[in-house]
């Protein structure tokens, strides 16, 4: 029986390349790459129907590989940025490729029991145990708020993150504390973050963000009162942008990309 096989070399994932050009994730019924005895191949949710497995290599793949997966025909394969893989794969397949992504990463940090040392071994596809003292643990998400404020009709609090790798102006955001909801996590951030009051905050969408293991909850809200007074710990600058007036946005394949184009009318 054949079975996706999302490969990955740390942040890369492998593709395969199709004659018309077209990407697609290997779907065989052997890996599609020499693996070792003590390769661990993930069982992952299956996708319409088709088995789904996860495991990942020490090098990135930099050859024909045809001659490892004995295919009659020619096999091209090319590593891929997990981000980068949004534009070139099918979403569902996107979607599962981030899901992959996220259980190799929870399963090379979950060697050891918290509790008492002892090693942890697969119990289901997405639990383990303890060997010694029985401790089961399943894979943890960091919830994150991300929330799109707006002041009158034509005005967008947009910012600069620190940690932005490009010059693109984003949404404040930030990861949920224990003890509040998610509503109480989008005015802590907002005030801490710009000095700023919002009011009106509603659900928007949500999305899984495997980058390592996040989950981000959307919303938007209206400005209620202050002035900006930026964290400089995590922004570089934040300010009011007209509709018409709007500097580089985020990539499409976030949500904060769809929050913005929501406001604009353009989704």
């Amino acid at each position: 029986m054949k079975s996706y096989y999302f490969v990955f070399c740390k942040d890369e994932l492998m593709l395969e390349l199709q004659p018309d050009g077209t990407y697609t994730i290997p779907l065989r019924e052997e890996p599609p790459t020499e693996t070792k005895p003590w390769t661990t191949i993930l069982n992952i949710t299956p996708l319409d129907d088709i088995e789904v497995k996860a495991y990942s290599i020490d090098a990135p793949i930099t050859h024909h590989p045809s001659s490892i997966t004995h295919h009659p025909s020619p096999i091209t394969y090319e590593m891929c940025p997990l981000r980068q893989s949004y534009y070139k794969l099918p979403y569902p397949l996107y979607l599962k490729a981030g899901k992959c992504a996220e259980l190799l990463y929870w399963d090379r940090n979950t060697k050891f029991c918290g509790v008492c040392g002892g090693h942890m071994h697969f119990h289901t596809d997405i639990s383990k145990r303890c060997e010694m003292c029985g401790k089961e643990v399943w894979p943890q998400l960091a919830t994150a708020v991300i929330v799109l404020i707006r002041r009158r009709e034509d005005e967008v609090l947009l910012a600069r993150g620190r940690n932005f790798r490009s010059d693109f102006y984003g949404l404040i955001a930030g990861f949920v504390e224990t003890g509040e909801t998610l509503e109480e996590a989008v005015q802590r951030e907002v005030m801490e973050e710009t000095g700023l009051k919002v009011k009106n905050i509603r659900y928007f969408d949500s999305q899984p963000w495997p980058y390592p293991s996040g989950l981000m909850v959307g919303f938007t809200a209206d400005y209620d009162s202050g002035e900006i007074h930026v964290q400089r710990e995590e922004l570089q600058k934040a300010g009011w942008f007209h509709r018409t007036n709007l500097p580089k946005l985020p990539e499409k394949l976030s949500i904060a990309r769809r929050l913005i184009d929501n406001w604009l009318g353009e989704e």
